[in-house]
Order: C-alpha cells, then structure tokens, then sequence
C-alpha cells in the first residue's frame, strides 16, 4: 500500500507513471464549466470575500459583491463557517488562477423560475425593502424587484423611507429575463384586500346605523369618510344644521367623526352618510317658544314672488305666504312689506320635521285689531268689478269680432286676387296655343 494524498492506493506488482496517477487524481475532483451551479461548504469568510471548497483543486472565491443583491453587504452578516450554500461558477481560472463564484447569481437563478411561476399564476410575492430609489423601492424577493412609488399603496406616498426594512406583499405585473427587471405592484394586492372588505362592510350596513370613521379627503361637494374598508360621501347639506360654504369649514382629513348612513347602493358600492343627524338639532331647541297660535314680532328678511320670509328669533325664520299677506288680493308681496320692515305676525304651524314654519300677517291683523294693508273689497264693489269684468268680456268680444271680420275682408281680397290671376293666366296660354297652330300653318 502506497500513501498518496492522504488516501491509499493499493498497488500490485505494476507501478503508476507521474501521468497515471494525475489521472487518479482528476478523476476525484468535481467536473464544472462556467455557469454551472454547485454546492459548497464555507471554509473562510474575509471581509472582502468568502472562500468555498466545492471539491476542486483548489477553493472557489466569491467576492464580497457576489454575496447579495443588497449593495454594501458585510459576508459576515450573509455567510458563516460551515454553511453549506450554492454557487454559480463566473470563472474557473481568472488572471491569478482562482475559481470564481457567485451566490447571488445562482441565487437569481434559482428566484427566477421560482417569481416567473407566480407571475404566470398570478400569485403574490413577499420581500424586504431594501432600498429607496429614485421612482420607487427595491424589493429582496430573491432577486432585486422594483416596486414604483404609484403602485406603493393606494393613495401617493411622499416619503417611501417609511417602509425600509419592511416586509411587503406585492403581485408581479411585469418580467423581462433579457433586462433582468421585474416590476411590482402592492396596490394591486391591497385593492383586492379592500375590495373583500368593501364587501363586508357593506354586507352590514342598515340605514340608519351611527358609525364611527376618519374623514379621508375632502372635496368641494362634500367629505369621504373612511369606514374601516370602504368610503362614504357627507354631502356637504349633510355636514351642519346650519349653512355651510365649504367643507372645510367643518371637518378636517384625519378627523374622527360619528356619521349616520343614509343610504346604502350596493349595485354601485356607494354609501351616503350624514353628519348632522348625530348632532342635536339646534333649530329645534330655538322654535320651542314658538307654539301655533302665538302672535310675535317679526323682521322682513327676504322678498321672494311666493311670499315674505320673517326672522322671529335668532336663526329663525318663517314663511307669510302671499295669501297671508292680507284679506284683499295681493299682486305682489312688495305692495305689503318691504325688506327690513318690522311687523306682528302669527305663528299658523310649525313643521319639526321640514324645519318650517307657517306665519300669517293677515291673522295678526286681525286678532289685534290693526288695519288690513289690502282690505277686502265690500259686496258693492264685488258688484261694480263684475260689471267692469262683464263691460272688459263684451270689449273683448267686440274687438275679437272687428278682427275676425277684417280677416274675412282679407281672405276675400286673397281669393279675388288669386281668381284674376288664374284667369290671366288663361288667357297668356290660350294665345300661346294660338301663335303654335298658327306657326304650323305656316310651315305647311
């Protein structure tokens, strides 16, 4: 027996030449070409590179670069002693003769397949953050996946530092082997999410329901409240009990709120919710004194063709309508009040729910004795207007009849006329007739 190598080889009486046993030995030695991928045990780990023994000749080299995706990485943090890892061979012999390897790449290559396969069945992918960059963040899903800032979340983000270090869930919505890039999209997975939340929510929502939420944007017709899963829109007549310019002038975005459901469509996924109705009424607290019946002091505040609107109380107002104005016929509110006039009126109904209520001017009058500003006109004057009225009929018929008569003078003037043209007419043809035969005598 012969030692060689530390191993024994047994000989008989024929003895090896110096090229026999080369052979021997190259036939234990792993057999590789570059970009093959091969496993290995790390042997040493040096700040700048890490050595491998994948049973060559030699140990393999992979250099700190080689390592990870991440940029900067310390092999320490990556590899250590002992760790059996796969590498894909860059170089069996570089300048100085050293077996050059890459855990990274044969990492990539290993992600690959396995991200393409979840691409094609659309099934989602998880990584770290790693890095910020211009456009959007990278992702560690085995290989560098880029995740665009408008495909973050689903509304804009403006700092993306936020989710360094973060696990996120993404969808891969793009691949292309020759440019390794690979494009993802968390909003994707998130809108599927709030869908099925979307779903739920409104699978419990009944009218009625006081709700909490977060005012999640505001716009000029109104404010989106945020549900937990879904919005719903406060119109902005829904946002106060009292006159509103502008939304803003009541809520905030961030702001939490308690919100009653107005209405639900589910075909459409709209929620119409309403602010004030969690809110006491203070139209009601104010009207209170103000029972059916009572005469009180009023100021003119709006004329409208209808009638006069009359503040009685500090943010009330209520309606005279034009009939209540006065016992005679009133042409137009202005023949009774004017803006700013002080007047009694009566209190004829107060409707909680509508938040309104009905006055009368002529009541007022009436009960306290004062002096209608139109009276009503006595049985002789009803009788001397029916006369006007009987005398204004027989004018109008008078004057329908003259026109009606001037209408038949003229209609017969028409016919008359139409009558002397036919006959012209007639006439220019008979002669027409005439001048033929007598040029066809002529040629004969």
């Amino acid at each position: 027996m012969v030692e060689e190598y530390g191993s024994y080889i047994e000989q008989d009486d024929h003895e090896y030449t110096d090229e026999e046993m080369h052979a021997l030995i190259d036939g234990t030695i792993t057999d590789f070409d570059d970009g093959d991928l091969v496993t290995g045990t790390v042997v040493q780990v040096e700040r700048d590179e890490v050595l491998l023994d994948i049973g060559y000749k030699s140990e393999g080299v992979i250099p700190a670069r080689e390592l990870s995706i991440r940029k900067d990485a310390n092999p320490a943090d990556i590899v250590q002693l002992g760790d059996e890892i796969e590498a894909l061979v860059l170089q069996k012999e570089d300048k100085d003769g050293r077996l050059i390897l890459s855990k990274k790449r044969a990492a990539y290559e290993r992600a690959w397949n396995d991200i393409e396969k979840k691409f094609e069945g659309g099934e989602n992918v998880e990584g770290e953050v790693i890095e910020v960059v211009k456009g959007g963040l990278i992702l560690d899903i085995g290989l560098r996946g880029f995740l665009p800032a408008s495909l973050v979340d689903l509304r804009r983000v403006k700092d993306l530092h936020m989710f360094l270090g973060d696990r996120l869930e993404a969808r891969v919505i793009e691949m292309d082997r020759n440019r390794n890039n690979v494009v993802l999209s968390r909003r994707v997975v998130l809108e599927e999410d709030r869908k099925q939340e979307r779903q739920d929510v409104l699978n419990k929502l009944v009218k009625g329901m006081i709700l909490p939420g977060t005012v999640s944007s505001i716009v000029d017709f109104g404010a989106f409240v945020d549900l937990g899963g879904i919005d719903g829109l406060v119109h902005i007549s829904e946002l106060s009990w009292s006159h509103v310019n502008h939304p803003s002038e009541v809520v905030a975005v961030g702001d939490k709120v308690e919100v009653q459901v107005l209405d639900v469509d589910m075909s459409r996924e709209r929620i119409s919710l309403g602010l004030k109705q969690t809110q006491e009424d203070p139209w009601k607290q104010l009207v209170k004194d103000f029972t059916v019946g009572v005469i009180v002091d009023g100021k003119v505040t709006k004329i409208v063709p209808f009638g006069a609107f009359v503040e009685i109380g500090d943010n009330v107002e209520g309606l005279v309508h034009i009939s209540e104005m006065a016992r005679g016929h009133v042409e137009k509110p202005e023949d009774v009040v004017r803006v700013a006039d002080e007047i009694k009126v009566k209190v004829m109904d107060v409707d909680l729910d509508r938040r309104r209520i009905s006055l009368s001017i002529r009541a007022a009058n009436e009960e306290l004795g004062l002096p209608d500003a139109i009276p009503a006109p006595s049985e002789d004057e009803d009788g001397a207007e029916e006369a006007v009225e009987g005398v204004e009929a027989e004018a109008v018929e008078t004057v329908e009849t003259v026109e009606a008569e001037e209408v038949v003078e003229v209609a017969d003037t028409e016919a008359e006329e139409v009558v002397e043209a036919e006959e012209v007419v007639e006439v220019v043809e008979a002669e027409a007739v005439e001048d033929a035969a007598d040029a066809e005598s002529d040629e004969e």
